[in-house]
């Protein structure tokens, strides 16, 4: 059982905010929690903050946050009814991946955040996040747009925005793993999200 299982989101932020399990709390401007709606059903989660989010200490509020909100669009949602986060809270110095250590490093918080939003479905937005919750092993480009059952949960992975942004050519893979996304919203999640 977590030793965080009666705790708040404000405990759970606040001890966030004073770890120092690795080092990247060292060269952070803020600490990049995450964002959105604490009882949504989708929840999508990334590898880490880049320039924009250390900033503001907002997940996805650069390009790729643009054009995350733009995907999210495009299948009824928005920021208000789905809950965004990253696997590590502080950015990584010159947006470099995050390394294991530092990823199993954040990894309580993120599965605690898992858990207080308790979503049907997972998102993860590229690679790392899909190699972090589906399987070591993941293949981004074989992979994409399948779903997988993590945890008792429904969880596929889509490209990153950011990768978009680089590859254009992904795009459309990327919508029709979108479509199939709202398509599984629709069947097994509440009328909050079928417009």
């Amino acid at each position: 059982m977590s030793a965080w299982t009666n705790s708040s989101w404000e405990e759970l932020y606040n001890s966030c905010l004073n770890c120092k399990k690795c080092a990247l709390w060292e060269t952070r401007q803020n600490m990049v929690f995450g964002a959105g709606n604490p009882d949504a059903e989708v929840m999508f989660i990334g590898e880490g903050p880049g320039e924009q989010e250390d900033k503001t200490g907002q997940p996805f509020v650069g390009r790729a946050g643009q054009l995350l909100d733009d995907m999210l669009y495009l299948i009824d949602l928005n920021r208000s009814n789905v809950y965004i986060a990253n696997i590590v809270k502080c950015r990584p110095p010159g947006n470099r991946d995050p390394l294991n250590i530092e990823q199993e490093a954040c990894s309580g918080w993120l599965r605690r955040q898992i858990e207080l939003v308790n979503p049907k479905i997972i998102v993860c937005l590229g690679r790392i996040a899909a190699k972090f919750l589906i399987k070591e092993d993941f293949k981004i480009t074989e992979e994409h747009g399948r779903w997988f059952d993590v945890g008792g949960r429904r969880c596929m992975a889509i490209y990153h925005p950011a990768a978009l942004l680089r590859d254009p050519r992904r795009r459309p893979e990327t919508f029709v793993d979108l479509k199939e996304l709202q398509r599984t919203i629709r069947e097994i999640c509440n009328n909050t999200y079928q417009c």
